[in-house]
């Protein structure tokens, strides 16, 4: 049994998912937390902590993880870990969401000892000062040029390691690097890539779990051997050797392709965390509070102008998304808007808190855009940034100094929720643009009334009769009273429309002539429409 610090089940998946843990039943609740890691054996009876990831170790029959599930509810496990392929029916898929246990699956070609590894690296506590070195082969995690050398010397032969971009990484720097200088010292020339490519060479070695052996270069007599590096079935990067080598070496050379994943994905992981804790850095600056001021200083804000900026994905794509898809995107479009805001101001700050990327920008000095500055550096990064789903960002209002971050925040996350309601058509929005949907769109998730009153009769009469009186209303109050106006809108006679006019007064017990009347029909018909449209 291994106890760690705690980290939620969706940041496991966040980091893990598609590419070592797939999730076969059960909900994934966001407040669900792993705190220890246990291996189970199926001779054995089940004995794990409360809040524990168990990984079943030879539990491959869907049937004893059925009878399995009931028992781990029982302790209080967070989720079971088992090997792909691995295919749920009916009745363990409803064992799971009544139980809470969430049943995974570790994909094809990922050792146990290698999802351990990444989930000691994920449970490392925070501050540096208490974590322990990670190491993977005994070589410390994420130091690729240690593992280059270390496979180089196994094959005596210069090796390069690359991502799955095909941009170096790191190389060997042994004695058979300089026996044979540096086989890609730096990425193949563009003409060499899209001839490998054209080929099929590319593809092949991603699909082979075994070396390939090529031969490159202008003249078409260089020998090399390459071996994808895979993670379950996603491919990471690509191992680079010169020449060719003989079956055991290629056994070799397989075995450090999998110390190469494990590194890759830890490198993955370690970003992610830094990612996470610069992330609640700036949730603790933008709520405020004891702690607002010592995150301000951390990040490197100073005590100037800013405005915030709110981001998030929307869209009917977004919600069909496997979870792990859409957070995989989330921290794309996220990592893109730190770019680019570092671009704009090289003090600016930005994280992704919950499904919402913040951007804090600063402003001159003497700025009084009221945020236009923010809006066009907002719209310009929209104009660049390619994504399937729709990127919405609400932008809050100019503040005077980092201690009144909350307000800029909150009125950033308003502007957010009238586009995330679809009551505009826009990407970039500031707040004092959309203030009045804004405040509409607050009272109507306060009120449940809506309609009532004459507005309530109105609908009711159309409903029963056919008839079309809540739009003649509403035409009206549109063309502020001016019954041609109205008319021509609804493409009727005005003498026809002031015949309907007085049966809305009639059937909806309405004066017309009560400014207050009209303004509550009025505001009860955009709260309908708003409600409508959400």
């Amino acid at each position: 049994m291994n106890h760690r610090p705690q980290v939620t089940l969706v940041r496991v998946l966040e980091a893990l998912d598609t590419t070592l843990l797939t999730v076969v039943c059960g909900t994934v609740r966001p407040d669900r937390t792993v705190e220890a890691i246990v291996i189970h054996d199926p001779r054995d009876v089940p004995d794990a902590p409360r809040n524990s990831l168990v990984m079943g170790v030879g539990v491959e029959d869907p049937d004893l993880v059925l009878g399995l599930l009931p028992l781990l509810a029982q302790a209080g496990v967070t989720a079971l870990v088992v090997r792909a392929p691995f295919a749920a029916g009916e009745a363990l898929r409803a064992e799971a969401e009544a139980t809470g246990v969430v049943v995974l699956a570790l994909n094809p070609g990922t050792t146990w000892a290698h999802l351990a590894g990444m989930l000691r690296s994920l449970m490392t506590p925070g501050d540096p000062d208490d974590a322990r070195p990670v190491t993977f082969g005994g070589i410390l995690a994420g130091d690729l040029f240690a593992v280059a050398d270390a496979i180089a010397a196994l094959l005596e032969s210069p090796v390069t390691i690359e991502d799955r971009n095909a941009q170096l990484l790191a190389f060997s720097n042994g004695p058979e690097s300089q026996r044979a200088p540096g086989i890609r010292a730096r990425p193949l020339p563009p003409q060499d890539m899209r001839a490998l490519e054209e080929s099929g060479t590319l593809a092949r070695i991603a699909r082979s779990e075994w070396p390939v052996e090529v031969t490159a270069g202008s003249a078409g007599d260089e020998v090399r051997t390459a071996i994808a590096v895979r993670a379950g079935d996603e491919v990471l990067g690509t191992i680079w050797v010169a020449g060719s080598l003989t079956p055991e070496r290629g056994a070799s050379l397989r075995e450090g392709a999998k110390l190469v994943a494990m590194h890759l994905v830890w490198q993955r992981t370690d970003a992610d965390v830094e990612r996470r804790l610069r992330a609640e850095l700036l949730r603790t600056a933008l709520a405020g509070g004891p702690s607002a001021g010592e995150a301000v200083h951390r990040l490197g804000l100073r005590e100037e102008p800013c405005v915030v900026l709110a981001l998030t994905l929307h869209g009917p794509a977004a919600e069909q998304l496997p979870h792990a898809h859409l957070a995989a995107e989330r921290k794309r479009v996220a990592d893109a808007l730190a770019v680019h805001l570092s671009f704009a101001h090289p003090r600016s700050v930005s994280g992704l808190v919950g499904d919402v990327a913040y951007g804090v920008l600063p402003l001159a000095a003497d700025a009084d855009d009221e945020g236009d500055s923010a809006a066009r550096v907002a719209t310009e990064f929209l104009a660049r940034m390619r994504s399937a789903l729709r990127p919405l960002i609400g932008v809050g209002v100019a503040v005077a100094e980092t201690s009144l971050l909350p307000r800029s925040r909150t009125s950033a996350d308003r502007a957010l929720r009238v586009l995330r309601a679809g009551i505009v058509d826009r990407q970039v929005v500031r707040l004092d643009e959309v203030h009045a949907e804004a405040l509409l769109l607050e009272v109507a998730g306060a009120a449940r009334d809506i309609p009532s009153g004459p507005l309530a009769r109105l609908i009711a009469y159309d409903e029963t009769h056919g008839s079309s009186l809540t739009e003649t209303l509403e035409a009206w109050l549109d063309a502020f009273g001016d019954v041609t106006v109205a008319s021509a809108a609804k493409f009727v006679h005005p003498n026809t429309f002031r015949y309907r006019l007085r049966r809305v007064a009639e059937v909806g017990r309405i004066d017309l002539d009560d400014p207050n009347a009209r303004f509550g029909a009025m505001m009860q018909l955009r709260l309908r429409a708003i409600n409508a449209e959400r």
